[in-house]
C-alpha cells in the first residue's frame, strides 16, 4: 500500500514564533520548528517540555470522588480490613495492580490481589472475584484499568457487603456502577484538567492522593514511576501534559534503579546497559509482561512484578519471556490465516472495514492479530473467535476513526463492550456474528473519511544530509520520551542516490541495508529500511529517489547516526 506522505509547514504566525524561539533558547530552526509544531511556542513552554518537573504534577484530589476513595481507604487501614487489588490482565491493568500492591504493603498485611482469567472470567470484574472476596472475607476490592462499566457486579457485591473502588481510564456509559468512588476522568462530571492517564496511572493518582492525606512523602512514591512508564507506553496512550511528566520520570527511574522485576525483564529483553526507551517499553518489554495473561495466568506476571529477590525474579522472567515466544508462533500462524482470508474478501467486494471470525482462533493473540490487519489493509478491523460458546472480539482503528463508536452503534447485538477510541474489545452470541458485520460495515462506511483510510506518513521537516549530524541527534533526544502526541521527528530528504554499496539483508532477504548520497553535500549516510526490499531494484539503477526516516544513533559505530528509513519514493519522471 503506498503512503501518502503530509508536510507538517509551519504558518507565518508559527514562523515568527520559531524565529523567537530559536533566538531565546539559542538552537537552530530544525529544533525550534519541531517545538513550535508540537504547540511550544515560548521559552518557559520549552523549559517545561525539556525539564518536566513531577511538581506540575495535578492535585489527586481533583478527580471526581478521590475524596470518598481515599476516606475509604483510610477507613479500612485503620479497621484492618482485607483489601483485594483487582485489576485486568494485560499490560496496563498489571502494573496498576503491581503499583498500588506495593506501596499499600508498606501500610497493611491485609492485602491480596487478584488477576481474572482471560479465559474462564473474561474482561473487567467477574463475578467468581467477588465471590472469591466474600469466601475470603475481603471487604473492599480496589478495581484498576477496568470496572467503570460494572454495574451489575458491583450491585451483587454491595449485597455481600463489599465496597468497590474503581480506577478506570474507559469510556463511561451514561449509567456508572454504585461503587464507593469511581475514579474515571472521562466521566462527564469530572473537572480533571487531564483526560489522557493510563489505568496505572489512576492508580498512581489514588496512591498520590493517599499519600498526600497522610502525610507521605512523594519520594516515596517515586520508585513506582518505572511501572507508569511501561504502562503509559504499552497502552499507547498521549505522552503530553501529565502524561509526559510521569513517563520522563518513570524512563529515568526504569533506567536508573527499576524496580527487581522489571531489571529481570529487561536482562531477559537483552537490554541490560541500554539506554532504555519508550520503543524497548512497547516492543519488548510490554509484550513479555502481557504474555501471561494471554498464554497462561496474568497473575504470574504481578507476581514477577512485585518480586524482590532478583534470582526469582529473574526465573519468574525467564517463564514469562517463554511465554511471548509460544504469543510470537500463534501470533504469526493466526495472522497469515487472517491476512489470507482478508485478501481473498478484498478482492470480492470493496468494504471499508474487515471483520473475521474463526472459531479455533486464540482468544489471548486476536488482538494484535486485529492490529496487523489495520496495519496491513488499513482499515478498521474486528478479530472475533468462539470461547466457551460466546464469541469474543478486538477492534482495532486507523488514525482519525472512532472505532469505540462503531462498536457501540451495535451495542444491542453484544454482551458486552469497552475500550478507547483506537481499540475496543466486545463479545456477543454467535447467532450475532453476521448482523454485527453487517452493521459495523454499515457505520464504518457511513462515518469514515476517504483520508482516514490511506496510510500516511507526517513529514515534520525537509534536510539535506548536511544538516543530519550526532548534534542533531542529541537535540532530539531531549524531546523524549516520544509517543503518540509527540512522535518521534521524520524528515525528509529529496534526490538521494545509492553510493553503490547498498544490499538487500535479514534472514528473509526483505530488508536494504543503505548508504546513500543527496546532491546537496558529500556525506555518505548510512539507513536501514526495514520490509522494503522491493525497492532495492530500483535504488541500484542509481536514479534518483526521496525518502522519509528518522534519525537513530548508529549501534555499530558509536558516535555517528544512522538513518532508519520509513519510506522510499523513486523519482519515476
Amino acid at each position: 500500500m503506498i503512503n501518502q506522505w503530509i508536510f507538517n509547514s509551519l504558518t507565518p504566525e508559527q514562523k515568527t514564533d520559531q524565529a523567537a524561539l530559536s533566538e531565546a533558547l539559542g538552537v537552530g530552526r530544525i529544533l525550534s520548528q519541531l517545538l513550535v509544531q508540537r504547540g511550544i511556542n515560548t521559552f518557559d513552554e520549552a523549559k517545561k517540555f525539556f525539564r518536566p518537573d513531577l511538581n506540575d504534577l495535578h492535585d489527586p484530589f481533583l478527580i471526581k470522588d478521590m475524596d470518598k476513595a481515599v476516606d475509604r481507604l483510610n477507613n479500612a487501614l485503620s479497621q484492618k480490613e482485607k483489601i483485594l487489588i483487582y485489576g485486568d490482565y494485560d499490560v496496563d491493568g498489571t502494573t496498576a495492580v503491581a503499583l498500588v500492591y506495593t506501596f499499600l504493603s508498606h501500610y497493611t498485611n491485609t492485602l491480596d490481589f487478584y488477576i481474572p482469567d482471560r479465559y474462564n472470567e473474561g474482561y473487567g470484574i467477574s463475578y467468581k472475584a467477588i465471590d472469591y472476596a466474600r469466601d475470603n472475607g475481603f471487604s473492599l476490592i480496589i478495581a484498576l484499568d477496568c470496572g467503570i462499566k460494572a454495574v451489575d457486579k458491583v450491585a451483587y457485591a454491595q449485597t455481600l457487603g463489599i465496597d468497590f473502588i474503581i480506577c478506570d481510564h474507559h469510556t463511561p456509559d451514561n449509567r456508572l456502577p454504585a461503587a464507593t468512588a469511581v475514579l474515571d476522568s472521562k466521566r462527564d462530571d469530572c473537572t480533571y484538567p487531564y483526560k489522557h492517564l493510563s489505568g496505572c496511572g489512576v492508580g498512581f493518582k489514588l496512591m498520590q492522593a493517599f499519600a498526600q492525606d497522610n502525610g507521605i512523602d512523594f519520594a516515596q512514591l517515586k520508585p513506582l514511576l518505572d511501572l507508569v512508564a511501561v504502562s503509559i507506553a504499552s497502552d499507547i496512550v498521549p505522552i503530553d501534559g501529565e502524561n509526559r511528566i510521569l513517563a520522563f520520570h518513570g524512563l529515568r527511574q526504569l533506567n536508573n534503579n527499576p524496580s527487581t522485576g522489571l531489571k529481570a525483564v529487561i536482562e531477559v529483553c537483552g537490554l541490560k546497559d541500554k539506554d532504555v526507551t519508550m520503543s524497548d517499553i512497547i516492543f519488548k518489554i510490554g509484550p513479555r509482561i502481557n504474555a501471561s495473561g494471554r498464554m497462561q495466568r496474568g497473575e504470574d506476571s504481578v507476581d514477577l512484578l512485585v518480586e524482590h529477590d532478583y534470582e526469582s525474579a529473574f526465573q519468574m522472567a525467564q517463564i514469562v519471556n517463554f511465554y511471548n515466544d509460544e504469543r510470537k508462533e500463534l501470533d504469526k500462524k493466526m495472522t497469515e490465516e487472517a491476512n489470507s482470508i482478508a485478501e481473498n474478501m478484498e478482492a470480492d467486494e470493496d468494504k471499508s472495514s474487515i471483520v473475521i471470525y474463526n472459531k479455533d482462533w486464540h482468544k489471548g493473540v486476536i488482538g494484535i492479530v486485529a492490529s496487523r490487519l489495520t496495519e496491513v489493509f488499513y482499515k478498521p478491523s474486528v478479530v472475533l473467535t468462539l470461547d466457551d460458546g460466546c464469541v469474543t472480539g478486538s477492534a482495532r482503528s486507523v488514525s482519525g476513526f472512532d472505532v469505540y463508536s462503531a462498536v457501540q452503534s451495535c451495542e444491542d447485538l453484544l454482551d458486552n463492550f469497552g475500550g478507547h477510541t483506537y481499540a475496543a474489545g466486545l463479545s456477543m452470541k454467535l447467532e450475532h456474528v453476521e448482523a454485527f458485520k453487517q452493521r459495523f460495515e454499515a457505520y464504518v462506511s457511513e462515518h469514515i473519511n476517504k483520508e482516514q483510510i490511506v496510510p500516511t506518513i507526517e513529514v515534520d521537516a525537509q534536510v539535506t544530509f548536511k544538516e543530519v549530524s550526532m548534534r542533531l541527534y542529541n537535540d532530539l533526544k531531549k524531546m523524549r520520551p516520544f509517543g503518540p502526541m509527540n512522535p518521534k521527528p521524520l524528515f525528509m530528504t529529496t534526490n538521494v542516490y545509492d553510493y553503490g554499496t547498498s544490499k538487500v539483508v535479514g534472514r528473509s532477504q526483505s530488508h536494504i541495508k543503505l548508504e546513500l548520497v543527496d546532491n546537496k553535500s558529500n556525506n555518505v549516510m548510512n539507513g536501514i529500511a526495514f520490509g522494503q526490499s522491493s525497492q532495492a531494484r530500483y535504488i541500484k539503477t542509481k536514479r534518483s529517489f526521496d525518502i522519509v526516516y528518522s534519525i537513530e544513533e548508529n549501534t555499530h559505530r558509536r558516535g555517528e547516526v544512522q538513518l532508519q528509513i520509513e519510506d522510499i519514493k523513486p523519482n519515476e519522471k
